[in-house]
């Protein structure tokens, strides 16, 4: 943000400076273009007024030639010319004469104001000797263009340093203004991962930066200790639930087997189905406590070793597929790291092999099954069961979403409040030839294992 913000500034600047000193220039370059074509023009003038008098009032060539040398000795070049073009008198110097002077000479003759031109670096300039319309000859003065082209060298370097100057001025400036501005930012930024990862108790500073950043970060605060709050809140309403919950449940069970010794015919029968709902009731209770845990996760990542956790919860759980008659395989796949809570992946895979063994006949099959796509991990568990019908797909990640699930009808859940929380999606497939497939897309670790 700071780069953006400063290279923005900096551009906006230098289509100001463009904007202001550019023009400027432009203005002052054709500024003293005029001045010096004015003065040169004067000069002219001058030797055209000492010329008339020789050549009009027949008066000695006195005066005329004072001017030729004065105008030598400044560096300039001038020849004055009868009605006729025909030089009459001139400095040193030959600058004044040749094709172009005699070109300007015919146009000043004939009354016409001609357009000076530049020959070898010098700038031509020619005024009639006399009336305009009647003139008793012409005066050419040739003067060097390098004073013009030092001036103009000097106004556009003056004005090339002011704009580096202002420049460099900005660069200070915008970086400084960019850094109080995303400095609170970047902290504020930092902060909110912090939290989203877990860390309840941590705060934005609120003393730097804008006031509308001030201002955010301060709303933040007062956010995070809310949100602290109630996940305290909730964390303890838990606790006591479980507590208050299932004692009585372990009570009423501890009651019930005392009952049942030496219990025999119909009452040992109701007995036994008592038994069997207050177990039901017990994995309940556990259930919405899980879901209830998972809802107010806010997990760090770590990285985890997807392979390894396919693998060790694929062996964890062979002896009870065995038991039931069913293969349950793990796909070997590639090493990949995960970025998830501690502990997520393997409580997501033990709900997802339970719900597919629970599913599955005797002799049926349950695979586990990871590789990488698109900057993520993605992990399933597909069994050739019964499979779903799409209705109870689109509510089966809802508490109690498959009232047709032989357990609680929790454990997709589960399983969607923990993939969720760690940035993943879950989702349904049909498996082919029928069955259901649990697909995860799992966050990649970012960071060294």
């Amino acid at each position: 943000m700071t780069r953006r913000l400063t290279w923005t500034l900096l551009a906006l600047t230098a289509v100001l400076l463009v904007l202001a000193v550019v023009p400027l220039a432009v203005l002052m370059t054709a500024r003293e273009r005029v001045a010096f074509r004015d003065d040169q023009r004067a000069a002219t003038r001058v030797i055209a007024a000492a010329a008339e008098e020789h050549l009009s009032d027949h008066k000695p060539a006195t005066g005329m030639r004072r001017e030729l040398d004065a105008a030598a000795r400044t560096g300039d070049c001038a020849a004055v010319y009868d009605t006729s073009a025909r030089l009459v008198a001139s400095t040193p110097c030959t600058a004044a004469q040749g094709e172009e002077a005699q070109e300007l000479v015919r146009h000043v003759l004939a009354g016409h104001e001609p357009e000076p031109p530049e020959n070898e670096g010098r700038l031509l300039a020619a005024e009639p000797a006399g009336e305009v319309h009647r003139p008793a000859g012409s005066v050419v003065l040739a003067r060097s263009a390098d004073p013009l082209d030092a001036r103009l060298a000097t106004i556009w370097g003056w004005s090339a340093g002011i704009g580096f100057v202002g420049l460099a001025a900005s660069v200070l400036l915008s970086v400084r203004l960019a850094r109080w501005v995303s400095r609170p930012l970047s902290a504020l930024d930092a902060t909110a991962r912090k939290l989203g990862e877990g860390a309840l108790d941590e705060r934005a500073e609120v003393g730097g930066g804008p006031p509308e950043v001030r201002r955010l970060a301060a709303t933040f605060n007062t956010m995070a200790a809310r949100t602290e709050a109630l996940v305290h809140g909730h964390r303890v309403m838990i606790a006591d639930v479980s507590h208050q919950l299932r004692t009585p449940l372990a009570a009423l069970r501890l009651r019930l087997d005392v009952l049942g010794t030496g219990v025999e015919g119909e009452t040992a029968a109701e007995l036994d189905a008592a038994q069997v709902e207050i177990a039901r009731l017990s994995r309940l209770v556990d259930g919405l406590l899980a879901v209830s845990r998972a809802e107010q996760a806010t997990p760090r990542p770590t990285a985890v070793r997807v392979d390894e956790v396919v693998t060790e919860r694929v062996a964890a759980w062979s002896p009870v597929a065995e038991e039931r008659g069913v293969r349950l395989t793990a796909s070997e796949g590639p090493a990949l790291i995960a970025s998830l809570g501690s502990g997520h992946l393997e409580q997501v895979l033990d709900n997802l092999i339970a719900n597919a063994l629970d599913a599955v006949p005797d002799e049926g099959n349950v695979a586990v099954g990871h590789r990488l796509t698109a900057g993520s991990v993605r992990v399933w568990v597909r069994d050739d069961g019964p499979g779903m019908p799409g209705a109870a797909k689109e509510v089966a990640f809802h508490r109690f979403g498959n009232p047709a699930a032989r357990g609680t009808g929790l454990g997709l859940a589960i399983v969607h409040r923990l993939v969720t929380v760690n940035g993943g999606t879950a989702r349904l497939e049909d498996t082919p030839g029928g069955g259901l497939t649990v697909v995860l897309d799992l966050p990649l670790w970012a960071g060294k294992p």
